[in-house]
C-alpha cells in the first residue's frame, strides 16, 4: 500500500509498505520505503498553474475572437436597424446605405414597404380632400339660400347646416390626423411653431393687451406635421388667450426618451374641476355667449390620441386653467 506522511521533520513523504514472508520465520515482515514528495508537489502546482493560466488565456482569446467576428458580421444589421429608425424618426424618407447582398433584398423589401404606405397615407389624404369638398359644397349652397330666404325655416336650415360644417370639419381633421400618424415620421420644430403663434395671436387680443410668453429648447422637435401642432398649440393657446385677465405662459419641456409635453396656462379665473371633464368633449362650451363652436379643447383632444398622447386639465400656479399636452417627440 501507499501513503502519504510526514518525516522526522515534518517534510511530506510519500511512503510505500508491503507485507513479506521470510523463509525460516513464521511471523510477517513488513518492508517499508519513503522519499521526499516536495520536489513532486512543487512540479505538480507549478503544472496546474500554468495549465489553468492557458486555459484562462485561451478562455479569453475565444471569447474575443467571438465578440470581435459577432460585431463585424452584424455590423450590417446593426447599420441597417439605425437606419430604420432614421425612417421612423423622420430623418430620412428611404434606407440608402449599401448592404452585403444578403441584406440588399430585405432593405429593397424595407423601401417598398415605406413607398407603400406613403402611397397609401397619400391616397387617404386624396379622398379626404375630395369627401370635404363633396361636402362643404352642398352645404355652403344651403347656407346662402337660406340666407337669401329669410324665414323660420330658413333659420333652422341655415343653424343645423352650420352644425354640420363644423361636424364634418372636426371629423374630417380627426381622420387627417389618424392618415399622418400612421405614415413616414415628420419632424417640426416647436420654438418655431410657438413664436409664430404667440406673434399672431398677441396681434389677434392687441385690444384685451395679451402678452404671451413661451419656452421651448431649440432642439425639441414633435414627430409629426406642422399643421397639427398648429391645430393643437392654436387651441390651447388661443383658449387662453379668450379666458385669460392679461397674461399666458407657454412651456414645451422633453419628457422621457421620446415625448414631449406641452404645457399651457394662464392668469384667468380658472376652471372648477368638475367641469373639466366636460369641455373636452366635442361642442362643449363654457360661455354659450362667447364666440366659437366649442370643438377647440376638443380638438386638442382628438389630435394628441390620434398621435398616442393625450391631454391634462389642472390648476395654474398663475391662478387659472393649466392645460398639457402629451404627444410624440423626435430627435434633433
Amino acid at each position: 500500500m501507499t501513503f502519504n506522511t510526514a518525516g522526522p521533520t515534518n517534510q511530506p513523504l510519500r511512503a510505500m509498505a508491503r507485507q513479506a514472508t521470510l523463509p525460516g520465520r513464521e511471523t510477517p515482515v513488513i518492508f517499508m520505503a519513503a522519499e521526499d514528495r516536495s520536489e513532486i508537489d512543487r512540479d505538480v502546482r507549478n503544472f496546474m498553474v500554468a495549465t489553468a493560466a492557458a486555459f484562462a488565456l485561451l478562455g479569453a482569446g475565444l471569447i474575443a475572437a467571438v465578440v470581435i467576428q459577432v460585431r463585424v458580421g452584424l455590423r450590417p444589421l446593426f447599420d441597417l436597424r439605425r437606419e430604420v429608425s432614421g425612417v421612423r424618426r423622420g430623418k430620412a424618407e428611404r434606407l440608402k446605405a449599401i448592404y452585403p447582398i444578403e441584406l440588399t433584398p430585405l432593405a429593397d423589401e424595407l423601401n417598398a414597404l415605406v413607398a407603400h404606405n406613403q402611397d397609401v397615407v397619400d391616397r387617404q389624404r386624396t379622398h379626404l380632400g375630395n369627401l370635404a369638398h363633396a361636402l362643404k359644397t352642398p352645404i355652403s349652397v344651403m347656407m346662402t339660400e337660406a340666407g337669401q330666404r329669410p324665414g323660420p325655416l330658413a333659420e333652422v336650415v341655415a343653424r343645423q347646416a352650420e352644425v354640420m360644417r363644423l361636424q364634418v370639419d372636426h371629423h374630417l381633421r380627426r381622420a387627417r390626423a389618424a392618415a399622418r400618424t400612421q405614415g413616414t415620421g415628420e419632424r417640426t420644430s416647436v420654438a418655431e411653431v410657438l413664436d409664430e403663434l404667440a406673434r399672431t395671436l398677441e396681434r389677434i387680443f392687441r385690444g384685451k393687451g395679451v402678452t404671451i410668453d413661451w419656452d421651448a429648447e431649440e432642439d425639441l422637435y414633435f414627430q409629426g406635421e406642422r399643421q397639427d401642432l398648429l391645430e393643437i398649440a392654436g387651441n390651447a393657446m388661443e383658449n387662453a388667450g379668450k379666458w385669460c385677465r392679461a397674461r399666458v405662459r407657454v412651456t414645451a419641456i422633453k419628457e422621457g426618451h421620446d415625448r414631449l409635453r406641452l404645457v399651457v396656462e394662464d392668469d384667468g379665473a380658472g376652471l372648477p374641476p368638475e367641469r373639466r371633464a366636460d369641455v373636452l368633449a366635442r361642442g362643449a362650451r363654457l360661455d354659450e355667449t362667447a364666440p366659437g363652436s366649442g370643438l377647440g379643447l376638443s380638438i386638442i383632444d382628438e389630435l394628441a390620441r390620434a398621435y398616442g398622447g393625450g391631454v391634462e386639465l389642472g390648476d395654474s400656479p398663475m391662478g387659472g386653467l393649466k392645460l398639457e399636452v402629451t404627444v410624440p417627440r423626435a430627435e434633433a
